[in-house]
């Protein structure tokens, strides 16, 4: 727990911000694995992306994708399934947290925490799951480094 970083933060990301929020999440993990050495839409996949590039500087860090169930992607687009599988494909280890879809975010959101030590968000908006999460992280006395900040 103490070497594990959580990811959270919004489905939606304008794209002009994009380059500029890959960067600072890039910066931030780099920054962090010189320091001291998670599956949806959106911040979650270029997270996974940031974490599957950086293997290749780092050999020690790992991809543990926590998702909410089996059938996450059945109503996203095919080029977003696509690079879903990719990842997949490539991470270290996957973690189920419920077998429907009713339960399953929150169950989700909290297993990333309870095994973390350390929250990285992209949090614009304090409403939705994210803002849960990262409310969260708090409680239970996580770092959280926001990169919208």
């Amino acid at each position: 727990r103490e070497k594990t970083c959580c990811f959270t933060g919004h489905r939606q990301i304008s794209a002009e911000y994009l380059p500029a929020i890959s960067e600072k999440l890039r910066d931030t993990l780099i920054f962090i694995l010189n320091k001291d050495t998670g599956g949806a839409l959106g911040f979650d996949t270029l997270a996974a992306q940031t974490v599957l590039n950086l293997k290749q500087w780092y050999p020690c860090i790992k991809l543990i994708l926590v998702l909410p169930c089996k059938d996450q992607a059945a109503r996203w687009r095919a080029n977003d399934v696509k690079e879903y599988e990719r990842i997949k494909s490539h991470a270290d280890k996957i973690v189920y947290t419920a077998d429907d879809t009713l339960t399953a975010v929150c169950k989700k959101n909290r297993h990333l925490v309870d095994g973390s030590s350390l929250c990285i968000c992209y949090l614009a908006k304090q409403e939705g799951g994210t803002a849960y999460t990262v409310q969260y992280a708090r409680e239970k006395g996580l770092r959280v480094v926001n990169i919208v900040e």
